[in-house]
């Protein structure tokens, strides 16, 4: 068997309104499609990351929590490559998100530093 590439990351939100919102309009990822399942009572939300990478924004009722922040078992966070570091930081500054210090990966020197989505899940900003 041989991988190609990641296809997609999925994540799960509480609230779809507010998280399509903040993917969409704070984070500007397009959208691809949007499907409202009745059987379920759950939308999927696919959005285009830049050129290729695709995120899939399911919503069902009432999901269950994350059990810890990003130590728990099971994916850490999501990282997204900037270009400019201190201009991620100040956009998302502008749009009321809080954002961590920015630190330097002691491995690559490259500049990195997270915030989080309206379910607290993990983001990075990484620069390339």
């Amino acid at each position: 068997m041989k991988l190609n590439k990641i296809h997609h990351v999925a994540i799960i939100c509480s609230d779809y309104t507010e998280s399509k919102k903040f993917y969409v309009d704070v984070l500007n990822l397009s959208i691809i499609n949007e499907t409202f399942r009745s059987d379920r009572n759950s939308y999927k939300l696919d959005l285009q990351v830049a050129d290729r990478d695709i995120i899939e924004l399911f919503s069902f009722p009432d999901p269950p929590p994350r059990p810890s922040k990003p130590e728990a078992c099971g994916l850490r966070h999501l990282a997204f490559e900037v270009e400019n570091i201190q201009e991620s930081v100040d956009y998302l500054i502008s749009q009321g998100i809080n954002v961590e210090p920015v630190r330097v990966d002691l491995i690559t020197g490259k500049k990195f530093t997270f915030f989080k989505d309206p379910d607290d899940l993990p983001l990075e900003i990484y620069e390339s």
